[in-house]
């Protein structure tokens, strides 16, 4: 894969029109509206939300091989549209239900949910179309589900030893994920019982997450996990310890810092990659003939930002300023989102949310319902951009056509805006607005965050200090987006991605045969896929039990 990876000259495998069909819109909508819905319950029932490529690129592959005549660029661009509308649910998700937990009075109409969700994914359009290019083809990210969506495809399409050892090891990770999550046979955390104040210790049971320390490789795990090491063992037990502050002045330490070096990073970013490479990056906005760079044509995205600016100020009743921070922080959060799932696999899309949210109220925004809104708007924006990247990654490595893949995403993603909003209201209406929150039917943590964050930064020396560190370290080239998102995250999600890593460094000492022929990345694949799988799955079966209960 990695030689595919340098070589790709970005010519599409197959013509246009066998990449784009309307059988393959046609499954990747109804399979939308399906991860859609999963992904609003399981988003809102276990605060997390499975990456669903490698599910759909499953259900793609096994439907159109069904119907016969199909390739793997029909295949990725199916599953392309399949999977968007489910990052945009994550994104509603992990945001509005805060909105209940402060005040349970509140009221949102349908349309105006509507209206912030589309308003998520038409920016999420636009700036996965702009960053596209320079974090897949320039800088060539990892984008570890990616390359498990390509390898799941061209292996299972293939057969032969090679999707025996996928599917062997996909079968063991299903299995392993239903022994722990369906008949909860294994505990969901391990060496949990080790009592470190503030800390949350233990290995994550996640052969998904071992598998994307294992992709990444030990140089970003170990930004990661040092990162881990400064937030939980430096701030959260060593500071308490030397008396510096107490403990609970050290969790907002530690989030503030994250979040804070996180932004520098994103900073850091806009200042040395985006704004050199701003005219390629964003020319096609301007160019009269042609999509230049970009997918397809976007002579269209200034004047649907400026619409946006106009819509949100006038019918959602966002003051103009922060109207128009949504749309620059829409170019920071995206830009962050693509980098660090690129790096890391993982996507804190209330994060990037509650980053935009705290710039619109320093600017003067105070209405509650609005404050929520700007959250959701940016999360669905990153979560929709963390998602397609991925898709493009396994299209850059499959030679699929990125204009088939970007109109998927646009179907996808809005049937995604519609469906989301409709099974959130749907829920309210069944449950009522107290049942969101930690004594509710729906604890949704992520939107949790948020209500807490809706006060301001816990703790602003820290948040700028980390700022000012992530843009500095960024500009002298450190990974410093996972040293943030170690600091941020708990330890025991930290600590199993660095096993995973530490894995991959010492077979390639031990056992340097695993990896010839890419044996060792199939492996991993398959782990990561089969948990992802089975994931969904049982995700499906929740949703299909909560609604019957209804």
């Amino acid at each position: 894969m990695q030689k595919n990876m340098t070589e790709n000259t970005e010519t599409p495998a197959v013509p246009f029109r066998s990449q784009l069909t309307l059988r393959g819109m046609l499954i990747g909508a109804i399979g939308s509206v399906i991860l859609t819905t999963s992904s609003m319950y399981v988003a809102l029932t276990l605060g997390a939300l499975p990456w669903p490529i490698i599910f759909v690129a499953m259900v793609s592959m096994f439907s159109l091989k069904l119907l016969g005549h199909s390739n793997l660029n029909e295949m990725n661009v199916t599953h392309t549209a399949m999977s968007a509308g489910a990052m945009v649910a994550g994104g509603i998700a992990f945001t509005i239900p805060g909105l209940w937990m402060l005040n349970p009075e509140a009221t949102i109409s349908a349309g105006y949910l509507l209206l912030i969700a589309v308003g998520g994914v038409i920016l999420g359009l636009i700036f996965t179309a702009l960053l596209r290019k320079y974090f897949i083809v320039t800088r060539k990210l990892s984008y570890p589900m990616g390359i498990a969506a390509a390898e799941t495809l061209q292996v299972g399409d293939a057969g032969g030893k090679k999707s025996c050892l996928l599917f062997s090891s996909m079968g063991f990770a299903g299995l392993f994920t239903v022994c722990r999550d369906a008949l909860a046979w294994i505990p969901n955390m391990l060496f949990s019982n080790v009592a470190l104040p503030g800390i949350t210790f233990g290995i994550w049971a996640s052969p998904m997450m071992i598998s994307v320390g294992y992709i990444l490789g030990p140089l970003a795990i170990y930004a990661w996990f040092g990162g881990a090491l400064i937030g939980d063992f430096g701030v959260v037990l060593a500071g308490p310890a030397l008396g510096l502050w107490d403990a609970a002045t050290a969790a907002n330490i530690k989030t503030s810092l994250g979040i804070g070096v996180m932004v520098g990073t994103g900073v850091g970013i806009i200042c040395k990659s985006i704004l050199p490479q701003a005219k390629e990056i964003f020319s096609p906005m301007f160019k009269r003939n042609g999509a230049g760079d970009a997918p397809v044509s976007l002579r269209w995205a200034p004047w649907a930002m400026l619409l946006l600016v106009v819509v949100f100020t006038l019918i959602a009743d966002i003051k103009l300023q922060a109207s128009i921070i949504i749309i620059i922080g829409a170019w920071l959060a995206t830009s962050m989102s693509a980098l660090i799932v690129g790096q890391s696999g993982i996507n804190p899309m209330e994060i990037f949310g509650v980053i935009i949210l705290l710039l619109a109220r320093l600017a003067g925004e105070d209405g509650m319902v609005q404050m929520f809104a700007i959250a959701a708007i940016i999360a669905v924006a990153c979560g929709l951009t963390g998602d397609v990247m991925n898709d493009f990654k396994a299209g850059f490595l499959l030679k699929s056509s990125p204009k088939a893949q970007w109109c998927a995403e646009a179907i996808g993603a809005l049937i995604g805006a519609v469906v989301s909003a409709l099974v959130l209201l749907l829920l309210v209406k069944a449950y009522g607005t107290g049942a969101f929150g930690l004594e509710g039917r729906f604890v949704a943590p992520q939107a949790g965050v948020v209500s807490a964050m809706v006060g301001g930064i816990p703790h602003q020396v820290s948040f700028w200090i980390g700022l000012a560190a992530g843009a500095l370290l960024y500009l002298c080239n450190v990974p410093v987006m996972t040293l943030g998102l170690g600091i941020y995250l708990p330890f025991y999600l930290s600590l199993t991605v660095f096993l995973g890593g530490l894995c991959k460094l010492v077979l390639d000492k031990v056992c340097p045969r695993l990896d010839q022929n890419g044996n060792g990345l199939i492996l991993a694949s398959g782990l990561l896929g089969g948990e992802a799988v089975v994931g969904v799955i049982i995700a499906l079966v929740q949703v299909a039990g909560g609604l019957a209960a209804l």
